[in-house]
């Protein structure tokens, strides 16, 4: 899918317009020629490597499930929460995230990995995640009005977010939308959050046409359709499989699925908040393919941390890449990584990259004061 639209970017001080969009024009050439010449190449080794992944995945999942299921002490029981996070964190991103947004799409021998066939092992609605994630949140980056991702609940993750409606302290919002954060996330995008958390006074609705019957009903469904599966086989089957062991094995399928939600939730929110990065106001577009570009990556934070990690992350440690390229698989965005700093410093496009842990408090500070600055005083003021 090429993009609509191209979006803002705010002539700077990179010399007059002319030598701005000048500058631009190449920088998004640049761009380009690294798109077709990685794409180009992409093939075998990059299906044989994912279905590698997917075993070592698979067999993660197997010992992790058998040691929960037979598990007599705290060593075993905690090993098996270990190998099972494992898998189900890379299933949500280095293999799951990569597949819904087409990486393997067309490539012989990787058909189970297309994005219209792949099953996540979530509880997050594939089609209307790709519908929320793919088309809008990567093609109108942090804008208002056009991303639904600039906030995750009543969360604001950007000023020109819409202040919160209610008046629940930040710290137990985070503490409920961390942990569950592939639940958060699944009522998002299917349009649940319009229905009971969207104050119409105040915004629009992100996914919904509006809360007539049909389309509550519509949210419902999609919502459900990944939720019941999901639950019964964490919560039901195979606890039930243990016996008497029900407890201990339900125990440890929430934990797995709580450590992957949380490393997620801590992958996620460094990606474009911060208060260094850029967020746009309605209405705003880029003038050119380049602009776009550029809006993107101003939009956009990376952050360091080991291959081991990268890979638990789904590469997404390299956002700047990701959005620039979202439809390569994870492993090629860290091996074009310093071809893209270094082509964004040659035309003044400003990169950042910092540890995780300093990306992360930056983001959680942006949530704090964002926060304070739209609690319900905010909505009232927005109300009158």
């Amino acid at each position: 899918m090429g993009h609509p639209d191209p979006l803002p970017t705010a002539r700077d001080d990179a010399g007059p317009p002319a030598e701005a969009d000048d500058r631009l024009r190449r920088f998004g050439e640049e761009i380009d020629s690294i798109r077709r010449r990685v794409e180009g190449s992409l093939g075998d080794e990059d299906v044989q490597r994912v279905r590698r992944l997917d075993r070592f995945s698979r067999a993660m999942e197997v010992v992790g499930r058998l040691l929960l299921h037979f598990s007599f002490e705290p060593a075993s029981f905690a090993a098996g929460v270990l190998a099972l996070w494992i898998h189900k964190q890379l299933q949500a991103i280095e293999i799951g995230h990569a597949a819904l947004h087409g990486a393997y799409d067309g490539l012989p021998g990787a058909e189970r990995y297309h994005q219209e066939r792949f099953a996540w092992d979530l509880p997050i609605d594939e089609a209307s995640w790709r519908a929320a994630h793919n088309v809008r949140h990567h093609q109108y980056t942090n804008v208002a009005g056009r991303d639904p991702d600039i906030h995750f609940g009543t969360v604001r993750l950007t000023e020109h977010a819409a202040p919160r409606a209610h008046g629940l302290r930040l710290a137990t919002e985070l503490l409920l939308a961390i942990p569950n954060f592939g639940t958060s996330m699944n009522l998002h995008v299917t349009g649940m959050l319009d229905v009971y958390l969207r104050d119409p006074r105040v915004e629009r609705l992100d996914f919904l046409p509006d809360r007539s019957p049909a389309s509550v009903r519509g949210a419902k469904r999609r919502a459900l359709r990944k939720f019941v599966p999901y639950w019964l086989k964490e919560y039901l089957l195979f606890p039930t499989l243990a016996g008497p062991g029900f407890l201990k094995v339900a125990l440890g399928n929430w934990l797995a699925g709580t450590l992957r939600d949380v490393y997620s939730a801590a992958t996620i929110y460094c990606g474009h908040v911060g208060q260094e990065t850029a967020a746009y106001p309605e209405g705003t577009r880029a003038q050119g393919r380049g602009a776009w570009y550029a809006m993107q990556v101003a939009a956009t934070n990376n952050f360091e941390v080991s291959r081991p990690l990268s890979i638990l992350c789904g590469g997404l440690d390299f956002q700047i890449e990701h959005h620039l390229f979202p439809r390569l698989p994870p492993h090629r965005l860290r091996a074009i990584a310093p071809e893209v700093r270094a082509v964004c410093e040659r035309h003044g496009v400003p990169y950042r990259s910092a540890s995780w842990g300093a990306t992360l408090r930056g983001a959680l500070a942006r949530v704090v004061e964002l926060s304070r600055q739209g609690g319900v005083r905010a909505v009232a003021r927005e109300m009158t």
